[in-house]
């Protein structure tokens, strides 16, 4: 009879492989996909969709701690740091009336700190933490499946999914939300492990009647909640994500003191886990939201700021009437985004999404310079097909797999590519809300991840026959090849290169995207 496997290999699944290769894997697809983000990044050179909005207040951030109204200028309002902030007679009628927080503008206008106001320096931030968030998949994959062959695949397929290729060359919010969403479930994953780690240490000398141990600080949940701030002082939509990753790591912590065999899983995860988890992961984020607008609290110069009747009064008003302004503008704000149902000719809805019915066109130009009459530059911010038709197969299969076997993995892909998508259902139709795909990029990375753990379904463990895990290995090999040809026949359109119309035409795989 064989062994019942010990507490730590129940607990803690040992890798595949090294730590170099663990490593090298990884930073080889992030070298592709940087190499991909950073080719011609001031191609083109314009302003794109929404960058007249982000690149001029990360701009009016960078030189002025808020927001300001700009002059409308045609083409690029900001190159070579152009002023394009109007002279106004007052403080006051200088704000800028904007609805989102400023931590993502205060990134973008770093990089136009360093290389200029220009296309590249607007773009550059977008590219790296683009990057970044490769490599930072790749990782977790690996984590999650043990596999570095595996967590190498999920940073290829997100450094050839279209989508993300085009907001990593874009200064719009997206992609640093998405970058700061991920890199915070990838600190909880690690925070899993490590919790477990200290459980399997405490297991042989304790007493598996008592609730179990404090586990410390838990630093990485700490930088978990770190980002999660972040990414809600980027875009509100991330409030979403600190409910459901609050609830998933207390259910992550209830599991692992009923993995070691303690009786009273529940009662010790709420007494010893939830204060600290609730304290980085939902406190904590909301503590960062607020420091993020410290540029609005320190000047004069902010939106609904009445900086010169608050310090008129003395200190104390001062604070009273900064924060009770701050809340009038963060419900303005919230007025805004609940009552934005203007049409506009690239909107789309939320189940449309899945299926990249109605990606948005970035930028698109008669160019000369090729060797036909007509010619196209365009910047179709699309995803890849075959990346996202297989996601769905996957998302299937996992729905399938964590019905049968309750494993975290499913559960916590399907968690959260769920939070990513059906609160835009709400806003669809209560509100009729105007939304755009590349709303959808923070649920790509899940699906990715969801592709990931189906291929290791399809392959299966290290011991499984060698013809099921050839057959199966096949199936994958082959579905990455056809997400690169897919990937290589739409990169033109994704990034501005300059083809001739019927190339362009011919790329246009469904007449919704013309």
């Amino acid at each position: 009879m064989a062994e019942s496997p010990s507490a730590r290999d129940r607990l803690l699944p040992p890798f595949q492989d090294s730590v170099l290769w663990g490593w090298a894997g990884p930073l080889l697809v992030t070298a592709f996909g940087a190499y991909l983000r950073l080719r011609d990044l001031g191609t083109p050179h314009a302003v794109m969709f929404d960058e007249t909005y982000y690149a001029k207040e990360a701009y009016s951030l960078i030189k002025f701690g808020v927001e300001r109204k700009s002059v409308e200028e045609p083409n690029i309002p900001l190159l070579n740091g152009g002023e394009v902030f109007a002279s106004c007679p007052t403080v006051s009628e200088c704000a800028n009336y904007v609805v989102h927080p400023p931590l993502g503008k205060w990134v973008i206008g770093l990089g136009e700190l360093m290389f200029g106001v220009n296309p590249f320096g607007w773009r550059i931030m977008a590219a790296l933490l683009g990057t970044l968030s490769i490599l930072i998949l790749a990782r977790t994959a690996r984590r999650m499946t043990r596999s570095t062959l595996l967590g190498s695949l999920a940073g290829f397929l997100l450094a050839i999914d279209g989508l993300h290729l085009t907001l990593s060359r874009a200064a719009l919010l997206d992609i640093f939300l998405t970058f700061w969403l991920v890199a915070a479930f990838a600190c909880l994953v690690v925070d899993r492990d490590r919790t477990r780690e200290r459980l399997v240490a405490w297991y042989e000398s304790a007493d598996l009647e008592e609730l179990g141990p404090q586990l410390g600080y838990r630093p990485w949940r700490l930088a978990a909640g770190l980002c999660l701030g972040a990414a809600l002082a980027t875009k509100w939509t991330a409030i979403f994500y600190i409910v459901a990753f609050t609830v998933m790591v207390f259910i992550w912590d209830m599991g692992a003191r009923r993995a070691i065999g303690l009786r009273r899983p529940l009662a010790g995860a709420y007494r010893r886990d939830l204060p600290l988890t609730a304290a980085w992961t939902f406190v904590l984020p909301g503590v960062l939201y607020v420091l993020s607008f410290a540029g609005w609290f320190a000047t004069a110069g902010g939106y609904g700021r009445n900086w010169d009747q608050a310090t008129a009064h003395g200190p104390v008003f001062f604070v009273i009437d900064s924060f009770r302004s701050w809340f009038g503008y963060q419900q303005a704000a919230l007025s805004f985004h609940t009552g934005l149902a203007t049409s506009h000719s690239y909107q789309s809805w939320p189940w449309s999404w899945p299926l990249l019915q109605r990606p948005v066109l970035f930028f698109n130009e008669q160019a000369p310079g090729c060797d036909v009459a007509s010619c196209n530059q365009a910047v179709l911010s699309v995803g890849t097909p075959v990346i996202w038709y297989g996601g769905l197969l996957a998302l299937i299969a996992m729905i399938a797999w964590y019905t049968a076997t309750r494993d975290w993995r499913g559960g916590a892909v399907l968690l959260a590519y769920a939070v990513g998508w059906l609160p835009w259902f709400y806003f669809a139709i209560a509100d009729n809300r105007t939304m755009y795909l590349f709303y959808a990029l923070p649920m790509l990375p899940f699906l990715i991840l969801a592709i990931v753990l189906a291929a290791g379904l399809l392959i299966g463990p290290a011991d499984a026959p060698p013809n099921r895990r050839a057959v199966g290995a096949a199936i994958v090999g082959v579905f990455t090849l056809f997400a690169l040809a897919n990937f290589w026949w739409l990169q033109p359109v994704l990034t501005a290169e300059n083809i001739p119309h019927e190339e362009w035409f011919r790329r246009m795989l469904f007449s919704s995207w013309i």
